[in-house]
């Protein structure tokens, strides 16, 4: 399939509900909104696809890209064209699914980790504290998790939304899966205060730091 057949199919699965929604959260106008299960469906059609999946990429739209972190090849992949694709995607949501699809998978991240954790691009601390939180939940002993805590709590307060969120995770998992460090966590959490007034659904738990983490134990017992 050529990429551009794949952007007519696209095209065809365009949804304005998708296209509020994706606008609501940061997307520009370079996109058709389509359903996630669409793409998923469209992806699990193409198959795997390493050459195939950049290109689409660097259309830019919305949709190719989501599309492209399914077909991309975790193990094929290059740390080059991972930091490029990385600081090229400002959208969260497309930024999520290249994380889960591709970065989380790719065979050596914890060398991305270590280098996304001293930058200052935006979009790679945002990934790497993505990684971070992950790796206190599964690899703990890799990490300083007194040192974690210093630098959430010295320079959460002044970063970018986007790498708040994923320093939020990291704080929350720490309070959530380490209780000799829960009660730090959640006295951080209080001092900065950010996210306590988070819209939130119903049924929906909270962001804010202290309720997850104190939710999420709960449930433990």
């Amino acid at each position: 399939m050529k990429i551009q057949e794949i952007l007519e199919q696209l095209k065809m699965l365009s949804n304005e509900k998708m296209i509020a929604h994706n606008k609501k959260f940061g997307a520009g106008d370079n996109q058709f909104g389509v359903k996630m299960g669409d793409i998923r469906a469209l992806a699990k059609k193409i198959k795997t696809n390493h050459e195939l999946a950049l290109e689409l990429w660097d259309t830019e739209n919305v949709d190719a890209r989501f599309l492209a972190t399914l077909l991309i090849d975790p193990k094929k992949i290059t740390k080059e064209e991972i930091n490029r694709l990385v600081k090229s995607e400002k959208f969260p949501h497309v930024a999520d699914w290249l994380y889960t699809n591709v970065i989380k998978p790719y065979p050596d991240n914890e060398a991305l980790r270590i280098e996304w954790m001293q930058t200052k691009d935006i979009m790679q601390a945002r990934a790497g504290w993505s990684l971070t939180s992950g790796a206190v939940v599964r690899n703990p002993d890799i990490l300083d998790l007194p040192a974690l805590l210093d630098r959430i709590e010295s320079e959460m307060p002044k970063a970018a939304p986007e790498v708040q969120w994923t320093m939020n995770n990291t704080l929350a998992n720490i309070g959530i899966n380490h209780p000799q460090y829960r009660e730090r966590a959640l006295s951080i959490g209080e001092k900065l205060g950010i996210y306590r007034d988070y819209p939130v659904s119903k049924g929906c738990t909270s962001p804010f730091a202290p309720i997850w983490i104190n939710e999420m134990v709960s449930r433990q017992k």
